[in-house]
């Protein structure tokens, strides 16, 4: 296997060079400090305000997909291969502004202007995508930017307006008018070659292929994996750690890859949220909404399902849901694999059963069995890109109206992400006919856990919030919304479908 030892990326129909840069370089410091380029704001620098937000291309069966990025907790060697697309470059050079600029420009989607840049760049974003654009698109597009002075209606309309003229080909949009050309040279880029910039006591990495990276990280077994850094980038800019030696899984080849089969799907550990969002809502909608409440647009093409597992936090959305589905890790290290259920992976707080040199390689989630059903609810203090005060979910097995099985998974209620063991013994048997037979699971939920309180959350309320969601659950399941099936027990065939 081939080393290259700088970085190539795509901008302004030129690949940079760029040979020397720290392991913890942000994009957004290499972009204001090192290339003069100031349009892109840092704000939170936190990845929250999208103050920051600029855009990257990357080549997608032959064809370029743009995305949304957080530029502060994006690291500058993240985007090796990949074309960059700052709000200096949506103007074309005789000063034509984009569709979405002039769109912000004539409908007032502007007051001071700060957040303007990031904004326009997530629309420039939506703008490039395929498929029809309303209004609940654009609201979900604009989750992670904030504005706090324009308002978001005169916003929206620029983007609805924009997007609704995008397939006459209006003039401005010189970015779609090169985008060939951009894929040509995109393609140039993939040499298939390992990246290793720095020395061996300090450097940024990026393995092109599984072996490197397992022989990479056998050998720094020191190093911090670094997926989509929506995690690990706070640690640079907010908590100030120094990490040397960055290992960067986005390049190795098969690691982002989504398969699916008849029993299930798996998630190669590199797969952004963006990339699996609608595989999980195929599982189920209730997984598929949860998804989209996780973090931003902007997060979300950045963050991995692998990365929020491995980090073992016990207010992470995904392994709640995962763990009810009975989902499964395969680690490895070296050339050896292991496998475990999700759930055997935390241990404790800060403390998951991966050894040193060890990565999580792959995701296994079952499908929904006949005769299984699924629920999934995101308590949080915003509806949008927060996090968690308590995360559930829920999946029964039934025979009838009578519960033979049950998995219900909790995150933020323990140390790590926990199974309400309690309340799973004491459904067994319950209908869902007699909510007087749910009584008994409704107070085990309380005992199965002994939440802290915090900022988001306090202990009372949140045992209160898990026996709620249970019987939310329940109650949804049954079918009992209306006055008819309380009173007989039975389901209306429609919602016993379900």
């Amino acid at each position: 296997m081939t080393m290259r030892s700088s970085l190539r990326y795509l901008h302004r129909g030129e690949i940079r060079d760029v040979s020397h840069f720290g392991p913890m370089t942000t994009l957004l410091d290499h972009l204001r400090l090192e290339r003069g380029l100031k349009g892109t704001k840092e704000g939170c620098n936190e990845g929250d305000c999208g103050a920051c937000t600029v855009v990257l291309g990357r080549l997608v069966d032959g064809h370029v997909s743009y995305r949304p990025v957080n530029a502060c907790i994006q690291l500058l060697g993240q985007i090796d291969g990949e074309e960059l697309i700052t709000i200096e470059d949506l103007a074309a050079s005789d000063g034509t502004l984009h569709p979405v600029q002039s769109a912000m420009v004539d409908l007032h989607g502007s007051q001071c202007g700060y957040c303007t840049p990031g904004i326009v760049m997530s629309l420039f974003a939506l703008y490039q995508a395929d498929g029809p654009v309303g209004r609940s698109e654009v609201t979900d597009q604009l989750a992670g930017n904030l504005c706090r002075c324009t308002g978001y209606r005169p916003i929206v309309d620029a983007a609805l307006s924009a997007c609704a003229a995008r397939t006459e080909n209006k003039p401005g949009d010189h970015v779609a008018s090169k985008s060939a050309e951009t894929a040509v040279k995109l393609a140039s880029l993939r040499d298939g070659a390992d990246l290793f910039v720095g020395s061996q006591t300090s450097f940024f990495a990026a393995p092109a292929s599984i072996e490197s990276l397992a022989t990479l990280y056998h050998q720094h077994p020191d190093a911090i994996l670094v997926a989509g850094a929506t995690d690990v980038g706070l640690w640079i800019t907010k908590q100030l750690r120094q990490l040397p030696k960055i290992i960067h899984l986005g390049r190795v080849v098969g690691l982002a890859e989504v398969h699916e089969t008849a029993d299930g799907l798996t998630i190669g550990a590199a797969a952004t949220f963006s990339d699996v969002e609608a595989h999980m809502t195929a599982i189920d909608p209730d997984l598929g909404e949860v998804w989209r409440r996780i973090g931003s647009k902007q997060v979300r093409a950045s963050g991995t399902v692998g990365g929020n597992i491995a980090n073992g936090s016990p207010i992470g959305d995904s392994p709640p849901a995962l763990i009810a589905l009975d989902a499964t890790l395969t680690l490895q290290k070296g050339d050896d694999t292991r496998k475990m259920p999700l759930e055997a992976y935390f241990i404790a707080y800060g403390k998951q059963d991966r050894k040193p040199g060890e990565f999580v390689r792959s995701i296994h989630v079952p499908r929904l069995k006949p005769h299984q059903v699924f629920r999934a609810y995101k308590i949080s203090k915003r509806f949008d890109q927060d996090i968690s005060a308590v995360m559930s979910a829920f999946r029964l097995t039934l025979e009838g109206d009578f519960i033979r099985e049950a998995r219900i998974a909790f995150g933020g209620m323990a140390a790590t992400p926990k199974r309400a063991h309690g309340a799973e013994k004491a459904l067994v048997g319950a209908s869902l006919a007699d909510e007087a037979s749910w009584a008994a699971a409704l107070a085990a939920i309380r005992a199965d856990f002994t939440p802290l309180s915090d900022m988001r959350a306090s202990a009372t309320y949140r045992s209160d919030t898990a026996a709620a969601l249970l019987e939310k659950a329940l109650i949804e399941i049954a079918g009992t919304s209306t006055h008819a099936t309380r009173v007989t027990g039975h389901r209306p065939v429609s919602e016993a479908a379900e």
